[in-house]
């Protein structure tokens, strides 16, 4: 175990060094050093167009840093690991850069003219640099007139007192300004910007004018004459009077979105000690053509009578993630161009008629994550343009409130019956109630718009009173997933409920604890064409269970015993792992079908394989020989062994006879020959692998195109079978309907390697770190280097870090970072997948029922 443990730890020793070293090159139009402990620019090609510099110990850049570098446009020297100073046109030798950062650096010194001589630069990078209010008072911006992104975002800046320069910089659209400490913006220190049109300005996290008082009348409108596309103040502390100060003293200028977020305006629950924003507050803003208005993560308890009323260009209004307990009357009056409001995440626990009247154009209400239990029927009648209502995670238990909409999002309340919904949605969600009675099914069959149907993760178990067929056209998609349909059919009752259904598609039955289908369950549907049959106790599938248009069949995780191969021969897809079959004789049609068809058999052949005999028990099937099971074969054998049998009898028996009399001594010599020229005994069959797939893909869910397109495609073996490697990601291989905390473990467990893709996504997904969290316990528990860590995207160090767990495994162990130029990901992919193949598969056994003995074929 030793051994085996410190050549482990040699490898990736090993494996780390060869990436560093990788690390540090040029190739003529990129110069990669981060992290290679230089104290000085280093020599790079006159055609270099990328130079990245970061993570090193470079103290000064002067004008003899750099040679003169006329393609170079990217350079990055930020997150130095020791004090830095730029001198006096510093960058002169660079022409034509397009980008430079040096941000999250400690900058000792910055010469006044350190960015002379940059006439083509467009985005300069200062954040988190230790840089004061000097940067922006002393000039030393002058003659960047290309520039169009500013970064000076978590600094000292403590005043905003703009040099007369900014007025020269005509194509700067971007400012960052946030988390710094500047306590006031006045209209005099903002001149220079005046007569410009920017896509941002931020300002958040300063503890803007929420500090100390402002002389509003000496301070005058900060952003005069200048167009905002978006305005970010959040996160300055503001409650509701600093709200309305701020905004009467910019009335009348254009500002597009406005976000106001992680404020605390409002009373919250339980306290009055400040005061709700009220019809004041906003006023200001009358003349400004806001159309996004952004006050979530707040403390706001009631929603006032006419609070928004000034504001008719909004188009989008979000009060997620405050108190709301109470919605006054009229309190989005002069709302009528709004087409979304989001109010999710509050406390609201029962809404009334009145509520959002004035919402004459909202299309889309997200109400999820509320406590509501109760709606008066014309809460939503008279909103003529509403076409998604979101009502997951509240606590109704009523729906006749519902309108005439397209889509409709009610799973995770307490639903008990539907049945007597008037509905015209086309796409309804409803997983996560407690519906039982199949009749609510065949009521919501008969919609005839519905194109979508879920009803994953309800109680489905129970047929009460007769039902006809549907008599309708039925949705194209259907969910039926982790209920308990068994005890319904099994009944004999309610076998017709897909009766009558010409369009549906795709049907979802997995998780139902079906031992059997009912027969002609599926007879009529004859536009199936994908079932999902998973995870239930099917033994056996006839001829008759499927549809004739069927394609994609997926009957994984069942107790499938065998299978007759002309079901699945007009497929294109077939799951079939994870079943218990009998590798008999009576299996043979099916591995000789295994192993010539060009249907697309889903999940590692691997995975489908013998339950029994207990000597063959997790053979895979395109591994197991049926020679001799065909009867035909097998008597023309039996024929042909006794002939030579009867043959050798006969001329052993003369032989005998000679041999007694006058051959004893040769026959002896000859028996000795005989032993010797005796084939060997057969070799005893290989472990099968102990790992379900070769790594599990850890990613966030809004990273998936990136992932299929960057990876999927060029390991995964379901992807091209030129790729070698089994993998395992949530998007496919995760069980619908089972605890998200389960799907992870079984992934990480039975995947012997886990790789995560930490992005900016990966940070922010809870799931994701959960599954971190588990592969490093294992990694823990077994002492070994299962986790493979792969960062994705721009992500500095301090952002890492601002994770424990991920910063802790980054200091202890080797981590990968995916190139930022495709010529290295052909590289990168061959590492990844030497990582994860870099262990040996381990071994399984099962018991079994003792079976006629085939022999595996190595």
């Amino acid at each position: 175990m030793g051994r085996q443990l410190g050549r482990a730890l040699g490898l990736l020793l090993v494996a780390g060094a060869v990436a560093a070293a990788s690390c540090c090159m040029a190739d003529g139009r990129r110069a990669l050093y981060r992290s290679c402990n230089l104290s000085q620019v280093p020599p790079v090609p006159s055609t270099t167009e990328i130079l990245l510099l970061s993570f090193n110990y470079i103290r000064a850049v002067t004008r003899a840093s750099f040679p003169l570098l006329e393609r170079l446009q990217l350079l990055e020297l930020g997150t130095q690991q020791t004090p830095f100073s730029v001198d006096r046109e510093a960058f002169r030798n660079l022409p034509n850069l397009r980008t430079l950062d040096l941000g999250n650096s400690r900058v000792d010194f910055l010469h006044p003219d350190a960015f002379q001589g940059l006439p083509h630069l467009q985005e300069l990078r200062l954040f988190a640099c230790g840089l004061s209010d000097v940067v922006l008072t002393d000039g030393y911006f002058r003659n960047l007139g290309a520039l169009s992104r500013l970064d000076l975002s978590k600094n000292q800046i403590g005043s905003l007192e703009l040099h007369a320069s900014f007025r020269e910089l005509g194509s700067l659209r971007s400012v960052d300004f946030s988390l710094n400490r500047i306590p006031a913006a006045c209209e005099q220190g903002l001149r220079p910007l005046q007569g410009k049109a920017l896509s941002l300005l931020n300002l958040a996290a300063n503890g803007l004018y929420s500090r100390a008082p402002v002389d509003w009348g000496r301070c005058g409108n900060p952003f005069r004459n200048v167009v905002l596309e978006t305005l970010d103040v959040s996160n300055n502390g503001w409650t509701a009077d600093v709200t309305g100060n701020v905004t009467r003293a910019i009335g009348g200028s254009q500002i597009s979105s406005l976000v106001l977020a992680h404020h605390i305006m409002g009373q919250g629950f339980g306290f009055r000690n400040i005061r709700d924003p009220d019809r004041s507050t906003f006023a200001g803003l009358a003349g400004s053509s806001v159309q996004r208005l952004d006050l979530s993560h707040g403390f706001v308890f009631s929603l006032n009578a006419r609070l928004f009323e000034v504001l008719g260009d909004l188009k989008l209004l979000d009060l997620a993630h405050n108190k709301i307990n109470r919605i006054a009357g009229e309190a989005f009056h002069g709302l009528g161009s709004v087409q979304v409001l989001n109010l999710s995440h509050n406390l609201l626990g029962e809404l009334y008629d009145s509520d959002f009247s004035g919402l004459a154009e909202v299309a889309y209400i997200d109400l999820q994550h509320n406590h509501i239990g109760i709606i008066q029927d014309q809460t939503f009648r008279f909103l003529g343009a509403l076409r998604t209502l979101d009502l997951r995670d509240n606590a109704l238990k009523t729906v006749s409130f519902v309108p005439s909409i397209d889509t409709i999002f009610l799973g995770n309340n307490k639903l008990e019956t539907v049945s007597h919904m008037d509905l015209t949605a086309s796409f309804l969600e409803l997983s996560d109630n407690r519906l039982e009675d199949l009749g609510d099914l065949y009521s919501l069959l008969r919609v005839p718009a519905l194109q979508v149907l879920i009803l994953n993760r309800n109680r489905l178990s129970a047929c009460r009173g007769g039902h006809g067929p549907t008599g309708s056209v039925g949705p194209e998609r259907l969910f039926l997933g982790s209920n308990m349909l068994q005890l319904a059919w099994e009944t004999g009752r309610c076998w017709d409920v897909f009766r009558g259904l010409p369009r549906l598609r795709v049907l979802h039955l997995n998780h139902n604890y079906l031992a059997a289908l009912p027969p002609g369950l599926l007879r009529d549907l004859t536009a199936l064409r994908g079932l999902d049959l998973s995870a239930n106790r099917l033994s056996t599938l006839s001829r008759g269970d499927l549809p004739a248009a069927l394609e994609v069949l997926d009957v994984s995780r069942n107790q499938l015993l065998s299978l007759d191969p002309r079901l699945l021969a007009p497929l294109r897809a077939v799951d079939l792992t994870h079943n218990k079959f009998i590798c008999g004789c009576e299996l043979r049609p099916l591995v000789r079908w295994l192993n010539r068809t060009n249907v697309t058999v889903f999940g590692s052949r691997a995975d489908v394989r013998c339950a029994y005999p207990s000597s063959l028990a997790g053979t895979p099937l395109s591994s197991v020989s049926m020679e001799g099971c065909d009867d035909e074969e097998a008597l023309r054998t039996l024929t042909f062994s006794l002939f030579i049998f009867s043959t050798v009898g006969v001329t052993l028996f003369l032989l005998a006879v000679l041999v007694a009399a006058k051959l004893r001594g040769l026959c002896f010599l000859c028996y000795k020959a005989a032993r010797r020229l005796l084939p060997a005994g057969p070799a005893e069959d290989g472990a099968p692998d102990a790992y379900q797939y070769d790594a599990y893909l850890c990613f966030s869910g809004r990273d998936f195109e990136w992932v299929q397109r960057a990876l999927l495609r060029h390991l995964d073996a379901q992807y091209s079978s030129r790729n070698r490697l089994n993998l395992c990601f949530e998007e496919r291989d995760f069980v619908p309907g089972r605890e998200h905390i389960a799907n992870i473990q079984d992934a990480v467990w039975s995947s012997r390697k886990v790789v995560c893709l930490v992005s900016r996504h990966f940070l922010r997904d809870g799931w994701c770190l959960e599954a971190f969290a588990a592969a490093r316990s294992r990694c823990a528990s077994h002492l070994d280097g299962a986790l493979v860590l792969v960062v994705v995207g721009s992500l500095s160090q301090y952002q890492l870090r601002r994770h424990p767990a991920i910063g802790g495994f980054m200091r202890q162990r080797r981590y990968l970072r995916w190139p930022e130029d495709l010529q290295d990901v052909g590289w990168f992919l061959d590492t990844l997948s030497r990582h994860i193949l870099q262990e040996q598969r381990g071994a399984r056994g099962d018991g079994g029922i003792p079976l006629r003995t085939v022999a595996a074929v190595a």
